[in-house]
């Protein structure tokens, strides 16, 4: 498979990188380092797909672009659209084609949130009763001073739509039944500390992002009839724990099992696997999740614009 990357930035970097000799260009309108400016002018007979790692208004002409040619893509998360009914046509136009449109949310391939996710499959838990996560980072400065990226909901739709999509791969399926708790934007325009929340989704969730804390952190706990499980850090951050303790009934310390990850970041190499795995196989293109996803944070973005204070 020969691929390009659109977007020679931070992400754009990393994708390079981890697509090894597949890797065949670079485009992006500025960067004086990319080999063209812009996607009409690479030859389509150059590549089979796009990783595509730009802002969030130009992905569905990107997207439409590469279907129409017949070329599959990766689109850095998440995948925005004004109107879901985009979405959905984007979607038709690559089952027509039979081409594969994959959004990558690259955590799902951490380890720990891999064995969370088998873990909780295993029903050794018993009843889940609440989850809470909390992801932070230490940007608000640059976020600030970039030119596109302190607009619309701020640290919501970049850090927030990671804890969904983790929430929707580890429990499935979970309604739009989520409300903002609290917005704030202490430091730049857009909201750059958020907190929500589920109603009577089950389990509960509470998810708190913030683009304040100044040592780059994630935390998870889940509360179970049988027992607890928790995350500290990722592997990017390392080093990353995972940690389950089990219920000793009518109370009492329980036992416990901790493993801890000190390594380089997986996630990349390993979802550019999954991608390649994809359009070998000649997967069928679903953007459900993406759809739920798109329609979920533009409900919870108005609410955080209008729930902002400083």
């Amino acid at each position: 498979m020969k691929v390009i990357v659109v977007g020679l930035g931070v992400q754009g970097h990393k994708r390079r990188h981890h697509a090894g000799d597949d890797f065949v260009a670079t485009v992006d309108p500025v960067n004086p380092d990319a080999d063209y400016k812009s996607i009409q002018d690479v030859p389509l007979a150059d590549y089979d797909a796009a990783l595509c790692c730009v802002p969030d208004a130009p992905k569905i002409d990107l997207l439409t672009y590469l279907f129409e040619n017949g070329k599959h893509a990766l689109v850095e998360k998440p995948l925005f659209a004004a109107d879901d009914a985009d979405l959905l046509k984007l979607e038709a136009l690559a089952q027509k084609n039979g081409v594969v449109a994959y959004t990558a949310y690259n955590h799902r391939f951490e380890p720990h949130y891999v064995a969370m996710h088998d873990l909780i499959a295993s029903g050794r838990l018993g009843r889940i009763y609440h989850c809470r996560m909390f992801y932070g980072n230490g940007t608000a400065r640059l976020v600030r001073d970039s030119a596109w990226r302190d607009k619309g909901s701020g640290v919501l739709p970049d850090l927030g739509s990671h804890l969904l999509d983790t929430a929707s791969f580890w429990f499935g399926d979970l309604g739009d039944d989520f409300n903002i708790v609290s917005s704030s934007n202490y430091e730049n325009e857009a909201p750059d500390h958020v907190v929500f929340a589920s109603g009577e989704t089950r389990p509960k969730l509470e998810m708190e992002m913030t683009l304040l804390m100044w040592r780059n952190h994630f935390t998870c706990d889940i509360f179970a009839e049988n027992g607890t499980a928790h995350i500290t850090s990722l592997c990017k951050w390392g080093p990353s724990t995972f940690t389950t303790r089990m219920r000793v009934l009518p109370s009492g310390r329980p036992p416990e099992e901790s493993k801890t990850l000190v390594q380089e970041d997986p996630t990349w190499a390993a979802e550019y696997a999954h991608f390649k795995g994809l359009v070998t196989s000649g997967a069928k293109t679903s953007l459900a999740n993406d759809i739920w996803l798109n329609r979920l944070l533009g409900k919870l973005s108005a609410e955080a614009l209008e729930k902002v204070s400083r």
